[in-house]
């Protein structure tokens, strides 16, 4: 399905069992009005497929057992669920082996059992001025205990030059780490560049999907991706609380430290810990019913197509930011090109500070978004809006034409009162 500038695909009314309309706004709402306008989906996606609470309630009322712990046919079926997890996850970023995805609570961390698990004393990371805190945070922790830390700059709009990266790699590189977008502007960074770089120097290739696994086509194979961390509950429009990593073949297990370790349900007579995946990176018990409803949710995705939700995401994208540039007063940071960045649009009010901007728009207009730093203060830097931080608007695959119009008319009304 093709989308022009000026038509989104309509993923609600598709045909395919989704989440059920939710009705075109008539006018510029408060809060005591419906419908909302929500505009945070680079936070967490809403609303839900119908099935994935279909699926999450099922797992609950239905099997309720723990996977891989006993044989009995509920713990069978538990095991199924999260095994049909995996196949998603595999199909969608085409990670062949389901076994090569390894479930954890969020993107996080996945980044963090990336991050801990292959960097030691000694060995160097390169990363970029773009990069969120769950990337930032494990890096300064593992700085501090004997990892070199190299944060190639990005130009002003986001976007990083390859060459940058590449000239920043040393004998003891050992991998780079790169976030696919950014969560406050929406601009995409070169992820197939980079896994150029990363097999030419024989190095790995640690990417942050958390803003783009389900909104942005994904190859690791193609893209040389050898460590991808997803989220659930973004674009994968799954609930909060999953997550995880994919784990490639040039990954070497035996040198990988898992953040922990514990009951895996295989090899039980033994006190060391598996050594292959899934379990050397999962131990405990998984959340089965958040899994079944994140596999609804990716199964939702494929079934619309990645390509389709992307269109219908650039349409909105480019109607927001053209938009914006035409109100005085408003400060657009990023590229503003939605060929190169998500749904993710990011802008200031001249005079007012992005909270008193935040509360107007929902006190006023009920329109949800997020303001401040979104805990990405290196690309904040970078895009030269710290310590003060932006509006964020974030469109999703529910967000329609006239929800973006009225928060255009939203923020004209707004600046117009400075």
């Amino acid at each position: 399905m093709a989308a022009d500038r000026n038509h989104a695909p309509d993923l609600l009314h598709s045909g395919r069992p989704g989440p059920e309309p939710r009705g075109e706004p008539t006018a510029i709402s408060g809060r005591d009005s419906q419908p909302l306008i929500y505009l945070d989906h680079a936070a967490t996606s809403w609303p839900k497929p119908e099935a994935v609470i279909e699926a999450m309630t099922r797992c609950l009322r239905d099997v309720g057992a723990n996977p891989g712990r006993s044989g009995h046919r509920r713990s069978i079926e538990a095991g199924r669920l999260v095994y049909a997890a995996r196949e998603a996850l595999a199909e969608l970023v085409h990670a062949g082996s389901p076994l090569r995805i390894v479930f954890g609570a969020n993107a996080t961390e996945g980044l963090n059992l990336a991050l801990h698990g292959l960097l030691g004393p000694g060995s160097h990371v390169v990363t970029s001025g773009m990069e969120h805190n769950s990337v930032m945070r494990p890096l300064r922790t593992l700085e501090s205990r004997g990892v070199r830390v190299t944060v190639v700059s990005c130009r002003p709009d986001g976007s990083l030059d390859p060459a940058g990266m590449e000239s920043a790699i040393g004998p003891d590189t050992a991998l780079l780490a790169l976030t696919h977008a950014s969560n406050v502007c929406g601009t995409l960074l070169p992820i197939k560049a980079a896994g150029e770089i990363a097999r030419r120097h024989d190095l790995l290739l640690l990417v942050d999907a958390a803003q783009t696994a389900g909104a942005v086509p994904i190859d690791v194979q193609a893209d040389g991706i050898d460590l991808l961390a997803f989220t659930g509950h973004k674009s994968l429009l799954g609930p909060t609380g999953t997550g995880g990593l994919y784990i490639g073949e040039r990954v070497d297990l035996a040198r990988f430290q898992p953040l922990k370790q514990g009951g895996t349900g295989s090899l039980s007579e033994r006190e060391a810990h598996p050594g292959f995946l899934p379990d050397l990176a999962e131990s405990g018990t998984p959340n089965v019913a958040g899994l079944a409803g994140l596999a609804a949710g990716v199964r939702w995705v494929l079934e619309r197509g990645v390509d389709v939700i992307r269109s219908h995401e650039q349409v909105l994208s480019r109607r927001l930011i053209e938009g914006l540039k035409n109100i005085p007063g408003v400060q657009l940071h990023g590229g503003g090109d939605p060929s190169r960045q998500t749904g993710t649009v990011s802008f200031n009010v001249s005079g007012m500070t992005p909270s008193d901007v935040g509360l107007r728009l929902d006190e006023e207009f009920g329109i949800l978004c997020r303001v401040g730093l979104h805990c990405a203060p290196a690309a904040h830097r970078t895009l030269g809006t710290y310590p003060g931080g932006s509006v964020r608007f974030a469109l999703g695959c529910f967000t329609t034409a006239a929800e973006v119009d009225l928060a255009l008319a939203a923020v004209e009304q707004i600046a117009r009162s400075r």
